[in-house]
């Protein structure tokens, strides 16, 4: 049985390599998870000590310069100051719920003095429903029907029927028949009875 080592010198190379990779990417990735790099001398020198104000940043005119302050170390100064800081608040207690008065100003007048000088415009009346009313089509025991004549055509409709997919029969009398036009929505109109 072979395992796969015939060629000797490849498997060697490879193994070579192998540990090589493990090398360098324990060297590169190992800091990153310990946090133990520590910063070369190079890095130490160029870093400002103190706090001066980077040289691209001149004063302008209407602007506070910048400070940056790079020094790592704790100062204890600038904590002593934070510690002796006082909340000065509006007086208003946050931990009690309580509206704040607000001051509501008072409307101003009218510019309209007479309230009968302006009058809302009236909608149009609908237009006349052009069907005419010629007479009665039921029988007796039945119910109520009526024959409608719109121009040529003549239709036989009852209460709450849809005459020419426009006009709904609401109401009949023995003298008069109340129509509603669906399509304008507007109120009943009442059609007399008419001869002829």
């Amino acid at each position: 049985m072979q395992l796969g080592l015939e060629n000797k010198k490849k498997a060697t190379w490879a193994a070579v390599l192998g540990v090589l990779a493990l090398l360098i990417g324990a060297y590169v990735f190992i800091p990153m998870f310990t946090g133990s790099s520590e910063p070369d001398s190079s890095a130490q020198a160029a870093a400002p000590t103190g706090t001066h104000a980077p040289a691209h940043s001149r004063k302008k005119p209407g602007k506070k310069p910048q400070v940056e302050n790079l020094d790592p170390t704790l100062q204890l100064d600038l904590l002593a100051r934070s510690e002796k800081t006082e909340y000065e608040g509006s007086g208003r207690n946050i931990f009690v719920s309580q509206a704040e008065t607000v001051a509501i100003p008072q409307p101003v007048a009218s510019a309209v003095t007479d309230p009968t000088a302006y009058t809302a415009p009236t909608p149009p009346p609908p237009p006349p429903i052009p069907l005419k009313f010629y007479g009665f089509a039921s029988r007796s025991g039945e119910p109520k029907k009526i024959f409608l004549k719109l121009g040529e055509d003549v239709f036989v409709a009852g209460e709450g029927e849809i005459v020419d997919r426009r006009y709904k029969v609401i109401h009949i009398t023995p003298t008069s028949v109340q129509i509603q036009d669906v399509v304008n929505s507007g109120p009943p109109q009442s059609i007399p009875l008419t001869q002829g």
